[in-house]
């Protein structure tokens, strides 16, 4: 399952990252590392953007940024 399938309210463990390069890096950047528990807190009405929790901040994802963050579970 990736972050861009999860729902509001639910939380999960990164995975793993997919994506190279500069996309990667931005994502690790704003602190999305494998084994961080990360939060859904809002999805926009049509899906973009993605509202998260991670590391005790919120943080605001496009889709095909979430779309390349694989949770476990």
């Amino acid at each position: 399952m990736t972050l861009a399938e999860m729902r509001p309210g639910s939380a999960a463990k990164v995975a793993r990252l997919r994506g190279e390069g500069a996309v990667k890096r931005r994502i690790m950047d704003m602190g999305i590392t494998k084994g961080t528990e990360i939060a859904v807190r809002r999805v926009a009405p049509l899906g973009d953007p993605v509202e998260v929790t991670v590391r005790g901040y919120e943080l605001s994802l496009r889709k095909d940024e979430a779309a390349k963050i694989e949770m476990e579970g």
